[in-house]
C-alpha cells in the first residue's frame, strides 16, 4: 500500500474492548472526557480488543484479537502519550499492517485521536493474543506481555453498573468494571492493577472519517 493512501482506506471494526488501569476507582476520564486526572495524577494500562467483525480496505479482520499498552502522564486530553500495540500472529500482512494504521491513529476516523495524542508510539508487534469470555469475566493474554482479566461491577439485582450515554471515545455506553487480573511485562515496565479500575465497551468503530 503506498504511503499516501494511508488516512484514505475504509475500515470498520465492532466488538468488544476491555481495559485495566491504575486508577483506584472507577476512571474519571470517561466522564470528564479526559479533563480530570487520573487518580494516581498519571495513567498506566492495558487493553484487549474482541473483533467479531472488521475490515481494512479488502482486509479481512474478523475474528481477530489486539491488545493495546498505554502510559499517559496526566490528563488524558493533554496528550503526551507512549503507546504500543500487539498484533494477533493469525492476521495476514494486509491485516496486520491495516490493524497497525488503526492503532496508531494513522488510519483516522474513530481511533484518529491516538495520532494526535500518542506522543510516542512505542511500535507493534506479532504476539498471541488471546481474548476469552467465560461467565462475565473477560481475559486477555499477550504472551508473557500481559496476563488480565476484568469482571464487571454488579449494582441493583445484580445487574451491571453501565455509564451511558457519554461522549468518551471508545463508545457511549461504558459497563463498570474491576480486574480480577492485571499483570504487565513489557517495554521495561511491571505492573499489576489487580483490583483496581476496569472497564468493558461495546465498540463500533469505523474510519477514515
Amino acid at each position: 500500500m503506498a504511503l499516501d493512501e494511508v488516512g484514505t482506506v475504509p475500515w470498520t471494526i465492532k466488538g468488544e474492548l476491555i481495559l485495566n488501569c491504575n486508577c483506584t476507582v472507577f476512571c474519571p476520564c470517561v466522564v470528564s472526557l479526559g479533563k480530570h486526572p487520573p487518580t494516581e495524577g498519571h495513567c498506566q494500562a492495558w487493553s484487549g480488543i474482541r473483533i467479531d467483525e472488521g475490515q481494512y480496505g479488502d482486509a479481512d479482520l474478523s475474528g481477530l484479537n489486539v491488545g493495546l499498552f498505554l502510559e499517559i502522564p496526566g490528563n488524558m486530553g493533554r496528550g503526551n502519550w507512549k503507546a504500543a500495540a500487539f498484533i494477533d500472529d493469525r492476521a495476514s500482512e494486509e491485516a496486520y499492517a491495516g490493524l497497525v494504521n488503526i492503532f496508531s491513529g494513522a488510519a483516522r476516523g474513530s481511533t484518529g485521536l491516538f495520532g494526535m495524542l500518542v506522543g510516542e508510539f512505542l511500535g507493534a508487534e506479532r504476539e498471541q493474543v488471546v481474548f476469552e469470555t467465560e461467565g462475565n469475566e473477560r481475559r486477555l493474554m499477550v504472551g508473557k506481555k500481559i496476563q488480565g482479566a476484568v469482571v464487571p461491577v454488579e449494582g441493583k439485582d445484580g445487574k451491571d453498573i453501565v455509564v451511558t450515554n457519554t461522549e468518551y471515545w471508545m463508545g457511549p455506553d461504558i459497563t463498570v468494571a474491576q480486574a480480577t487480573k492485571g499483570r504487565v511485562r513489557a517495554f521495561g515496565r511491571v505492573w499489576d492493577f489487580e483490583g483496581r479500575s476496569a472497564e468493558i465497551c461495546q465498540i463500533d468503530w469505523k474510519g477514515p472519517r
